[in-house]
């Protein structure tokens, strides 16, 4: 059965580099991807799968029933893009000014919906079901909870999930897959500075937020130099810092947003809880005021070693066992970690970089780009994957 799937996926080649190119050239941001949610739908219908639509509102939820009982297994692919600006220099080039699929989703939606059609292909094999998740807001970490909240999860219950991403980190041919964290947690936390207005030149009669912000910033690094333990992977940054608003004149508040991202749990509520003490009480030392919120986020995306194993095995006969590696896991998050928290599952990557033919940019770059050979690649292993649990 591999030896045909190779065959299949590798005539659907074309398919595949059309359908990605064609949601390149028309990126829809979080909560907004209505023409690829329907491009996807209409396309699952036609193959043969149940379809629900509108689910967490631009979601898309594919079922495929087998012969016979058994298990049921969730493969999930995101679909939305960022807000970016593209340079028009590819002739799929994005046509919408502004958004841009500088992460991926492309692929992963195309790579998703051939999926579904391999799969239909051996449906009377088929014992168990498979759902197909064409999930929205990846990007703001806002839409794999109100997937699982509307149901995505049951009737009927998932047993297994797997779900995957084009990586520039690694060159085209090779795959990830291993057991514990992926990607880390990812959280947005925001830190206002409150303190009293008044003139540059006379401060002992103000209290200034700017100081009191940078004091803030200072003693939340000790958070990581000091209480994280030096094997733990952690980060605690910040990436605006507003406040003021000319040269002589103290200002009545700053406001700083950052991030923290980490491996473990017990790190993650660590830093959290700390960053909002530390903060509240450095300000309150320096005579201002400070507020904390967490704003949103994700905790580590955690393989199921024995799913991670399953993934690998796939892989191997595919792109070559040596091609089959092990990473540090980057501090990058994905909310696809709720799924793999409701049932044991497998985020796997696929490489996507180019260095010869110069596709290096990093995600999130408005200069990313993948390599379409990665695309077969990744069909392959998924539909590979899923069929061992339900065949």
């Amino acid at each position: 059965m591999a030896d045909d799937i190779g065959y299949e996926v590798a005539r659907l080649k074309d398919k595949l580099i059309e359908l990605r190119r064609d949601f390149h050239r028309h990126p829809e941001l979080s909560f907004q991807e209505h023409r690829t949610a329907d491009i996807a739908a209409n396309y699952l219908e036609d193959v043969g799968w149940e379809v629900t639509r509108g689910v967490a509102d631009t979601g898309v939820v594919g079922l495929l029933k087998g012969a016979s009982p058994g298990p049921t297994v969730l493969l999930r692919v995101d679909i939305d893009a960022l807000p970016i600006q593209e340079p028009r220099d590819r002739d799929y080039t994005s046509q919408v000014d502004g958004v841009m699929h500088a992460c991926g989703h492309d692929g992963h939606t195309a790579v998703g919906m051939v999926v579904a059609e391999l799969l239909s292909s051996r449906q009377e094999s088929i014992k168990g079901n498979v759902k197909l998740v064409f999930q929205p807001a990846e990007e703001i970490m806002s839409g794999a909870l109100p997937m699982i909240e509307a149901g995505v999860m049951k009737d009927p219950p998932v047993d297994n999930v797997l779900s995957f991403h084009l990586w520039s980190g690694l060159p085209v041919g090779k795959v990830t897959s291993q057991a514990g964290p992926i990607f880390s947690s990812a959280d947005e936390i925001k830190i206002s500075v409150e303190g009293k207005g008044g003139h540059g030149g006379m401060p002992h009669l103000a209290v200034d937020p700017i100081l009191i912000s940078c004091h803030v910033v200072t003693a939340l690094q000790s958070v990581l130099s000091r209480e994280v333990q030096p094997s733990q992977a952690a980060v605690l940054g910040f990436g605006t810092i507003h406040g003021g608003t000319a040269f002589n004149v103290v200002s009545d508040e700053v406001q700083l947003t950052g991030t923290v991202r980490t491996l473990d749990d017990s790190v993650r509520a660590h830093i959290l809880k700390r960053a909002e003490e530390i903060s509240v009480n450095v300000a309150r030392g320096l005579r201002g005021e400070a507020r904390f919120e967490h704003v949103q986020g994700a905790p580590a995306v955690i393989n199921d070693p024995r799913v991670a194993r399953l993934v690998a095995d796939v892989a191997a006969p595919i792109v070559g066992e040596e091609n089959v590696v092990t990473i540090s896991p980057p501090q990058v998050g994905d909310d696809a970690t709720y799924f793999l928290r409701e049932a044991p599952g497998c985020y796997f990557l696929v490489g996507c970089g180019n260095e010869a033919r110069g596709i290096t940019a990093s995600h999130h770059s408005q200069h990313f780009d993948i390599d379409e050979d990665s695309l077969p690649i990744a069909a392959q292993v998924l539909t590979e994957s899923a069929l061992r649990y339900v065949t």
